[in-house]
């Protein structure tokens, strides 16, 4: 959660670089014994063709609800076994879900990330595809010592120490006599960090798994949300109102189970990033571009005429999904965009890659299995809100080289939260110009601030976001108004096809629902695909595991059917 550890990342990093990244962040913390079971935790699935030969399931129907990375990379999969396969997507001019590179300019050259924009380097299920798929990638900064903390009206730089800080910040929160020789980034370490580490090593392996029962010494953690571990470990209320303030993503989350934090800093996602290059959008147009190809160059060893047919309906919003007990098949009810009328088909199995959030709405006949309902109606999703700016120039990179801020985020207590800055200069030569026009993440923030600023009318939510950026960073009022000279919000929970920006448990819900939204329902013909069914809430990570999870399980059903 807090910056990028001190090394040298290189571009498109091989798996070895990758694994030293990784054992180099873990060292840094007292946790190398934890090497092994991350990447054994977070590694993709078996080899779906190391369960059945390829081709073998032709003329078998499967129906994919949604073309997210979870649906995509399920598709992708099962073709290799010969599925008949219909990908549901009730966009009609896009694709990926929540992954969304918005474009400014037609040569895509001018962009931002409206959804997710960061990969982990121990995320081995996502650098698979992007391995997979010849995607560059380069690393994506975490953390600037020339961005800003702006608290209480006061403006300091980010110094990795923390001694800026400390110095004209603290005095204006009420701390205890060792919080105030504590530099922040200790006391976010210690209030969060400790619990994690005084758990043995087969308990902490748990925090990434999916299973029935946990250990009670989790669920103990797991039942707790953010504010109170930091009470549990004995912070005052005035470090948890600055931990809150100075580090945005924490703070909006203190009420969400502390299990959140763990999944994220047990396999230390915040050490080393990346961004792929050109967007995180050419991940799922890869996948796209792949299925739709009656000749892919991705299924290495199986022949053409093994691969399965796959079919793309875009602008088609699944309505219901209904058991077909008479003839062993699932029927999927949709309609097509712009049309009144509703079409039913008829699956051997279906794949729902959908939020439950979303899915909460469709009609289901009869029920899901009542945990799995309970489920649907319960499960939390975090609601986030992002503001991309496109300026004529680079004024964060303006003046005195040794301030230019290159990558990382400002963090504010006002209400846009967070302000992240593109990091593709940190990587070329010297031809970079702060005078280039450049794409700048206005505004980041979650949950209440992502309602109350995503909320505003668009002009008044422009003009504001405007004026709060011109104080964090000193510039005179209106500054920015010959600068911005476009923008684009999205506000996750008014996404009609999302309601929330992505799933994360409150407290209990992981003991409750974790293991209950992975089952297969209907018989075992309708199983559950998104990162709401993984242990890697609101990454890429989740979407495509889940994905190729689901795939393997329905291929085991098809075995047992069919053999």
């Amino acid at each position: 959660m807090q910056q990028n550890f001190s090394c040298i990342q290189p571009i498109n990093p091989t798996k070895k670089q990758r694994h030293k990244l990784l054992i180099n962040a873990l060292i840094k913390v007292c946790r190398l014994e934890d090497y092994n079971n991350i990447i054994s935790l977070l590694n993709p699935p078996e080899e779906i063709t190391s369960l059945a030969m390829p081709g073998i399931f032709k003329g078998i129907k499967i129906g994919i609800i949604g073309a997210g990375l979870a649906g995509l990379s399920s598709a992708f999969e099962l073709r290799k076994m010969g599925f008949n396969i219909t990908l549901f997507e009730a966009s009609e001019n896009r694709i990926g879900g929540r992954v969304y590179t918005y474009y400014f300019d037609k040569d895509k050259k001018l962009y931002g990330e409206l959804g997710p924009m960061r990969i982990p380097v121990s995320h081995e299920t996502t650098w698979h595809y992007i391995d997979l798929f010849n995607l560059k990638t380069r690393p994506f900064i975490q953390s600037s010592p020339n961005a800003f903390i702006y608290l209480k009206n006061t403006r300091v730089r980010n110094d990795p120490k923390g001694k800026n800080v400390m110095e004209k910040i603290y005095p204006k929160y009420k701390l205890t006599k060792w919080e105030r020789r504590t530099p922040w980034q200790k006391l976010v370490n210690y209030g969060f960090g400790i619990p994690l580490l005084n758990m043995p090593p087969t308990i902490r392996k748990e925090i990434l798994q999916i299973k029935p029962i946990y250990h009670p010494q989790l669920l103990f953690w797991t039942r707790l949300n953010m504010r109170q571990v930091l009470e549990f470990m004995g912070l005052s209320q005035g470090a948890i109102n600055l931990i809150s303030n100075v580090v945005p993503l924490a703070g909006s989350f203190y009420y969400y189970s502390y299990i959140e934090f763990l999944q994220e800093e047990y396999p230390q996602d915040f050490a080393y990033l990346y961004e792929i290059i050109g967007g995180l959008s050419c991940l799922p147009y890869a996948f796209y571009n792949s299925l739709i190809s009656e000749n892919p160059k991705e299924y290495k060893n199986i022949s053409i005429d093994k691969l399965g047919k796959v079919i793309f309906k875009t602008g088609c919003m699944v309505t219901g999904i209904y058991n077909d007990n008479v003839n062993n098949k699932v029927l999927i009810k949709y309609k097509i965009k712009n049309s009144n009328q509703e079409i039913k088909e008829s699956f051997d199995y279906i794949i729902c890659a959908i939020p439950f959030s979303t899915l909460r709405t469709i009609d289901i006949y009869p029920l899901f299995s009542s945990n799995k309902m309970q489920a649907i109606k319960e499960v939390n999703y975090a609601n986030a809100q992002k503001t991309l700016f496109l300026c004529n120039k680079r004024f964060w990179e303006e003046g005195d080289p040794s301030e230019k801020i290159v990558g990382g985020s400002s963090n504010t207590d006002l209400p846009i939260s967070s302000i992240w800055y593109p990091s593709d200069h940190a990587t070329c030569n010297s031809n970079c110009s702060p005078y280039e026009p450049g794409v700048l993440l206005a505004s980041y923030n979650f949950n209440l601030d992502a309602v109350r600023l995503g909320n505003l009318e668009d002009n008044d939510r422009f003009t504001e976001i405007k004026r709060e950026i011109e104080m964090v960073h000193g510039l005179k009022k209106g500054y920015l108004d010959s600068i911005v000279t476009n923008y684009k919000t999205i506000q996750w929970n008014n996404e009609l096809l999302f309601r929330g920006a992505f799933c994360y448990f409150l407290p209990e819900q992981k003991k409750l629902f974790s293991y209950t939204m992975t089952k297969p329902e209907f018989n075992n013909k309708v199983f559950f695909a998104g990162e709401h069914t993984s242990p890697k809430h609101g990454w890429i990570q989740g979407a495509l595991n889940s994905g190729m999870r689901a795939a393997n399980e329905l291929v085991k059903k098809c075995i047992k059917e069919r053999p």
